[in-house]
């Protein structure tokens, strides 16, 4: 049986009557009270209620411009209504909407939050973080905990206010939070409240934050354990300045990318690929002994994410494995498309730019194979680029010429049923406002945060989910620092150009084109110019397909992740699958190349489908 824990703070307090009072971490928690840091309704996920709320009277509003207009022009009604319909409508845009237009359009441009309360949280959180480690600066001496400094902060009259005036402030910030459930904040709130069990060695009620326990809610460890990891925990967060993790991911050690490349320009110098870059990583080594060691793979990244993706960290990138592994890499980047992109749509994103670089690099490359790999949006829109290459290669007689694509979490199939993609949905359909969004960007970008915000619906509490996670593992200065590269990509996205984003919504992800065999494609060949594309064009084609799935994908759910049992040639494969011919399913999440082991898994898997020789042909 465990010791009893502590009831009152014993190190830093004495029983001689000159011993310094020292309150409890209950006592100084409760100076606080209840705030929605504390996620008292037990929320299973962020409530952003002003968010939504604004959003909704937004709605509102551009709902009665569009009564309004149709009053004015109605045949049915009085002339009368019609004139005071218009200026009802003109006073709406000129007094309401205009501010907020101005407002988004400057946020989208200068790729800022763009909400002004979740504005406000990150200025909170921020604050927050600052605040916790001052307070944690009042314990150390020279980075180490120190029982002395921890006592001085009770002994002490300015030590002493200093402490009271961060506990005022951290309770003013909770006040004025404006999400509950679990947030960011919360997790803050979870590592203050360790660091005042730390400053005065007492406990608070259980669960203690990042401590384990049993399945009948016994700890796992002394108390006095727990404390020691807790004071490693803050030393290595104050050593690295790791307290705020969106500063933290910018600093050196945040640093993503870890292969130089090389940027390629089309040979055709008057193609104007509006800011769109290719990457060139070239191959580390020559393996002889595999003749297919020296093909060229071709990466297609997602719209919304900087290509790093790929190439986050060293033991953390795609690009490093399939380099060193006798590769030649080429990665399409679109995080520097110019605002000319804005009005162009997912022909030019999924047509026109893999035209111009598939063409150089094979310029570049005659002798070599060709393969791709997309992740995500990336895959799903090589995909019918593929589909009609081969249609188009069958058009002139040619064998197609990409033989082998591997897909990780790409999803092909989005429905309400069988894709899991029901949750998404339901959310476009209720917030989604594709000429509401258009009138409020004008000629902007849209901004990753609105992205972000929709991803993160239907992940539960994900920011809160991410920050803990790190909190937990941050008592190993490694581990702070190896966590850095993914925590700058995940907090800096891109802004997805607007038409293409219309069409990503309207065609793909609400229309379901691609499954249902109506996506339309360019072509240089005139009979399918703007015709759907036969992605049976795959099968007649010999491509072969891997996808490479996770069960804990909220994103890119397996019931989406479809292409290879459903577009794919019958080669055997002999990677180990679970039944499903090209089907690598794994108990992974979306952005499984942050784990070593789980991209190393990936990795060893993605060389032998390129590598392997033996595929046989399809009969018919």
């Amino acid at each position: 049986m465990k010791p009893a824990e502590p009831a009152n703070p014993s190190p830093l307090s004495s029983a001689s009557p000159n011993s310094v009072y020292i309150p409890s971490a209950k006592q100084l928690l409760a100076l606080s009270g209840i705030t929605p840091a504390d996620n008292p309704l037990d929320f299973k996920t962020a409530i952003h209620w002003k968010s939504d709320l604004s959003a909704l009277w937004l709605q509102g509003v551009y709902h009665w411009q569009r009564l309004c207009d149709d009053a004015e022009h109605s045949p049915w009604l009085p002339s009368t209504w019609g004139h005071w319909a218009k200026l009802s409508q003109q006073w709406a845009d000129q007094c309401l909407l205009a501010p907020i237009r101005q407002q988004l359009q400057q946020a989208a441009h200068n790729a800022t939050q763009p909400d002004m309360f979740r504005l406000q949280n990150d200025e909170i959180e921020r604050r927050y973080a600052n605040l916790l480690k001052q307070l944690c600066e009042l314990c150390m001496e020279q980075g180490q905990f120190s029982t002395s400094s921890a006592k001085r902060v009770f002994s002490d009259a300015t030590r002493s206010m200093q402490l009271l005036q961060v506990i005022f402030q951290l309770t003013l910030l909770e006040q004025n939070y404006n999400s509950l459930g679990l947030t960011r904040l919360t997790a803050l709130k979870e590592l203050y409240k360790t660091l005042l069990m730390v400053i005065t060695a007492s406990p608070l009620d259980h669960p203690h934050p990042y401590r384990r326990y049993t399945a009948e809610g016994e700890p796992k460890d002394s108390f006095e354990d727990y404390l020691e990891t807790a004071r490693q925990r803050f030393q290595c967060l104050l050593q690295a300045d790791a307290f705020d993790l969106v500063l933290f991911s910018e600093q050196p050690c945040g640093k993503i990318g870890c292969r130089d490349y090389q940027l390629v320009t089309p040979s055709d110098a008057d193609s104007d690929l509006h800011g769109v870059r290719l990457r060139y990583y070239p191959a580390q080594s020559n393996n002889q002994d595999s003749p297919n060691t020296n093909a060229v793979l071709y990466l297609n990244s997602p719209l919304i994410n900087q290509p790093e993706i790929y190439d986050l960290a060293p033991g953390k990138s795609v690009v490093e494995g399939m380099t060193d592994a006798g590769f030649d890499v080429y990665l399409v980047d679109y995080s520097n498309a110019d605002g000319g992109s804005n009005k162009l749509g997912l022909d030019f994103f999924g047509k026109v730019v893999h035209d111009h670089f598939i063409s150089e690099v094979k310029r570049r490359h005659p002798e070599q194979p060709l393969h791709m790999m997309g992740y995500c949006m990336g895959g799903t829109l090589i995909l019918p680029y593929l589909a009609r290459r081969a249609e188009e290669r069958e058009k002139q007689g040619l064998d197609m010429d990409i033989q082998k694509v591997l897909l990780m979490a790409t999803p092909v199939r989005f429905d309400d049923e069988s894709s899991g993609h029901k949750p998404m949905r339901d959310l476009i359909r209720t917030w989604y406002d594709p000429d509401m969004l258009k009138d409020l960007l004008g000629d902007e970008k849209v901004p990753p945060q609105l992205i972000e915000s929709g991803m993160n619906q239907i992940q539960p509490g994900v920011r809160y989910t991410v920050t803990k996670g790190f909190f937990e593992r941050a008592n190993n200065l490694q581990s702070i620092r190896d966590a850095a590269p993914f925590l700058n990509w995940l907090n800096h996205g891109t802004s997805f150009p607007a038409q293409a984003h219309r069409q990503w919504i309207a065609n793909l992800f609400m229309g379901n084109q691609l499954w249902q065999g109506k996506y339309c494609l360019p072509s240089t060949v005139e009979q399918l110019d703007g015709q759907p594309v036969d992605m049976k064009a795959l099968k007649r084609g010999q491509v072969e397909i891997m996808d490479y799935r996770g069960e804990r994908d909220p994103i890119s759910p397996i019931g989406s992740c479809v292409a290879s049992e459903t577009w794919g040639c019958n080669g055997h494969r002999r990677a180990k699958t679970t039944g499903l011919n090209r089907t690598i399913e794994k108990n992974i999440g979306h952005i499984f190349v942050v784990s070593h082991k789980h991209l190393s898994d990936y990795l060893e898997i993605a060389v032998d489908f390129y590598r392997d020789q033996n595929q046989p042909k399809l009969n018919d």
